[in-house]
């Protein structure tokens, strides 16, 4: 089956039943069917056949879920683009992915005029009304709603979704509607996503993680989209007590910025059942807090990256209670394997790169065989992440293995180190690098987000991280400042290390 199929089931067997809310609009199956429809007759009309790639360039929106259904249901392959992007990387991606036609959205005008007067024969449309391309929404409004045959096939390719780039030049992760489909099924049942459950996405749909894991998994239980733009937690909290809202996914900052609304325990937030968080580990004292305010909330951490699907291991609601701070378990119909140097599985303790296989696997990275051959190898996806077992067969992350740092001969994975370091009252958010040494190689930097008023002088700190870990990995700099991320969460750990080499230049207090 495909994604389209999913679509259609929930239209036909729930038409009354409420797709999608976005401000004042709001859809019923029915209703949403038939825009999709729309939407889906416009592609053709512009020449979009299957295997044609469109981009869509947009925050979150009624007519971002709109568009990438109907994207699907043509058999054209969708391709999403961080909002944030300039204009030489989304001219890169139209070009590296050999788009067809490119649909962006509110306030990203200026930015996809400029690259499509360069790429002259892009086919340029605007999501909300724009100056310069037409309005996608209002010419699709003209547009038959009947409904017409699913020309997407399981083994097509659904998506290409670009690697973050955090260091690098950015790959295009190939995905199909097999896969995508199992990722989904993946994810409302270890969750255990309600049926017809009410999802908001406010974490970025451009992402392959509210994408695919939450936005095709409401589709597929024929739940109801509740779709904000951009992160605000008052707004969140709002939503949420208004919308009773039942699942929620977002990085751990993201909880850490909503248990600070003012009032949030009096708020009637009782109807969120999942609390789903990933791309960055969830810190022991931020699930605490979680837990004291929220205690009936079904946490489920998602370990995993885009090249499967994504996929990975999963920590469930009841291993939580045992088990906090491990990765989890493999995702059903996935295997892991850890590995050392020479590919041989490593013993529980010992720390070794995560292997994945299964159904959710990428197909490629679009049109770079050299690197698809050394990420699949023998059936198996080489991840770069180091980690372990535990006895129980519980993944715990330890860090990527390009970001670990060797200090006399010693290894240092900067996860343990930012671990330690958060568990500091001071201490808002973190990121650990690695600074060129002459004599050990490298020394450990770290750079702090302190909490408003707080002070923490480079010694106090070392101090406190000298009860948690050993005395060779305590940071011998530290940088006062914010951390910086991606929208997914993720530390761009490339930009700080511009910041700590030389150090001279980042106002660095060494020791």
């Amino acid at each position: 089956m495909t994604l389209v199929e999913d679509f259609d089931r929930s239209v036909r067997m729930f038409p009354r039943r409420p797709a999608m809310v976005f401000g004042e609009r709001r859809l019923n199956w029915h209703e949403l069917g038939l825009e999709v429809n729309r939407a889906a007759r416009l592609l053709l009309e512009l020449g979009v056949r299957p295997g044609d790639r469109v981009v869509l360039y947009s925050v979150n929106s009624d007519q971002f879920v709109i568009a990438v259904h109907a994207i699907f249901k043509v058999g054209g392959v969708l391709v999403t683009i961080n909002p944030r992007s300039a204009a030489p990387e989304v001219r890169f991606f139209l070009q590296d992915s050999g788009a067809k036609l490119l649909l962006f959205g509110d306030g990203l005008q200026d930015t996809a005029q400029k690259v499509c007067q360069e790429l002259t024969e892009m086919r340029c449309l605007a999501l909300t009304p724009g100056t310069f391309a037409g309005d996608f929404t209002a010419l699709s409004a003209q547009a038959s709603a009947e409904a017409l045959e699913n020309r997407a096939h399981e083994d097509d390719n659904a998506e290409i979704l670009y690697t973050s780039g955090t260091t690098g030049v950015p790959k295009g992760v190939v995905l199909t509607h097999r896969a995508l489909r199992h990722v989904a099924v993946m994810c409302a049942t270890v969750t255990r996503m309600p049926l017809r459950p009410r999802t908001l996405h406010v974490a970025p749909l451009y992402h392959s993680a509210q994408l695919n894991l939450f936005l095709n998994a409401t589709t597929l239980l024929a739940g109801c989209h509740i779709v904000l733009p951009t992160f605000d937690p008052v707004q969140v909290i709002d939503t949420i007590e208004r919308e009773r809202v039942q699942v929620f996914f977002g990085p751990p900052t993201m909880y850490q910025f909503l248990l600070k609304v003012p009032g949030i325990q009096d708020r009637d937030v009782s109807s969120l059942e999942v609390g789903a968080y990933g791309a960055a580990p969830m810190p022991l004292a931020l699930l605490e807090r979680i837990r004291a305010v929220l205690p009936d909330l079904k946490l489920c951490g998602m370990y995993g990256l885009s090249e499967m699907g994504p996929g990975g291991v999963m920590l469930t609601a009841e291993d939580h209670a045992t088990k906090a701070g491990a990765g989890g378990l493999p995702a059903p119909g996935l295997e892991v394997r850890i590995v050392d140097e020479e590919g041989q599985d490593v013993p529980p303790g010992v720390v070794g790169e995560k292997l994945l296989r299964g159904t959710s696997m990428m197909k490629e990275y679009w049109q770079r065989p050299e690197q698809t051959a050394e990420a699949i190898r023998d059936g198996w996806l080489h991840t770069g992440d180091l980690a372990m077992f535990d006895e129980d067969g519980y993944v715990y992350a330890v860090d990527r293995k390009k970001d670990m740092i060797i200090s006399g001969g010693m290894n240092i994975y900067p996860a343990e180190v930012e671990a330690a370091i958060i568990r500091h009252d001071a201490v808002r958010d973190v990121a650990v690098v690695g600074r060129p040494h002459p004599d050990y190689g490298e020394t450990v930097v770290a750079l702090v987000s302190l909490h408003e008023g707080a002070e923490l002088p480079l010694e106090d700190l070392r101090m406190h991280c000298l009860e948690h870990i050993a005395d060779y990995k305590i940071p011998r700099a530290v940088i006062y400042g914010e951390v910086p991320r991606n929208l997914s969460g993720k530390i761009l750990k490339q930009d700080i290390r511009k910041l700590v080499v030389p150090a001279d230049r980042a106002g660095s207090s060494a020791g």
